[in-house]
């Protein structure tokens, strides 16, 4: 089975047109690839800690999560927000199935730092490939919180870009990290294409900052370790999705130039 694992950032979530579900269900439908669903979801996290009067404190664009904060992001992304998504693709005739990284061991986590600097913050030890085959050959998409938890039942709350990058290295399936910016932008211009020195620079000169930090070097890590494809891209922009499968140009696209000198006999 062809797959292809599309991160759905939580800043673009509200934005997203019914043609992008539609785009989705259609990859399954008319192509014959099945799509993976990975969501985000930190503007709608920092609202209802804002509500509940929970400060936040951010290292390199990730969220220090204590307890009480872990409580929250829980009840949002594997609530309120993954059940958006799930409506969405109902929505337009899709099949979807919303679950967390915690249900039936999806994805094993572990922490991340052993100094714990980000609190309850994880990394992914393994995918639970059969239980994604098993709900996609129902011709069920899933979609994926990426709360998990370790075999002790501490939960981990995981960078959903990381956890993306996890199930996509696990399935060698092709990656689509959906944003609502066209790429990665210098100057207010398209890269169309990114490696890991001109990656580096731009972290240097600020060009890629924040969120995006973690979000390019998942995609680097990503190609590194054999992943077919890396694209980031507009959610925003019509039939983007349906565009990438077709072959035509769109968002940035992460390289490995190693690998191509490698292949090229460089």
């Amino acid at each position: 089975m062809s797959y292809v694992v599309i991160k759905c950032g939580g800043s673009v979530l509200d934005q997203l047109p019914e043609s992008f579900y539609q785009n989705v269900v259609d990859l399954a439908e008319e192509h014959g690839i099945q799509p993976i669903i990975v969501h985000g979801g930190g503007p709608d996290i920092s609202d209802y800690l804002q509500r509940l009067n929970v400060e936040s404190q951010f290292i390199d664009g990730m969220r220090v999560t204590t307890e009480e904060t872990l409580d929250i992001t829980e009840m949002v992304l594997s609530g309120l927000v993954n059940k958006k998504i799930v409506r969405g693709i109902t929505k337009v005739g899709g099949n979807a199935y919303g679950l967390s990284g915690v249900d039936g061991m999806l994805l094993e986590a572990e922490k991340m730092y052993t100094d714990q600097q980000l609190g309850f913050v994880g990394k992914i030890k393994s995918v639970n490939a059969d239980g994604i085959n098993g709900m996609t050959a129902q011709q069920i998409i899933p979609v994926i919180s990426p709360i998990s938890a370790d075999k002790h039942g501490q939960r981990w709350n995981i960078n959903a870009d990381l956890a993306a990058a996890a199930i996509a290295i696990q399935l060698e399936a092709p990656l689509y990290f959906v944003s609502n910016i066209p790429g990665v932008m210098e100057s207010r211009k398209l890269v169309p294409h990114l490696d890991q020195e001109k990656a580096d620079r731009m972290v240097k000169t600020g060009s890629i900052f924040g969120g995006m930090v973690p979000k390019v070097q998942a995609a680097l890590d990503c190609v590194h370790q054999g992943v077919k494809k890396v694209v980031i891209l507009s959610g925003l922009e019509e039939n983007s999705l349906l565009d990438l499968i077709k072959g035509k140009n769109v968002g940035t696209v992460i390289e490995d130039v190693s690998m191509m000198k490698v292949q090229k006999g460089g």
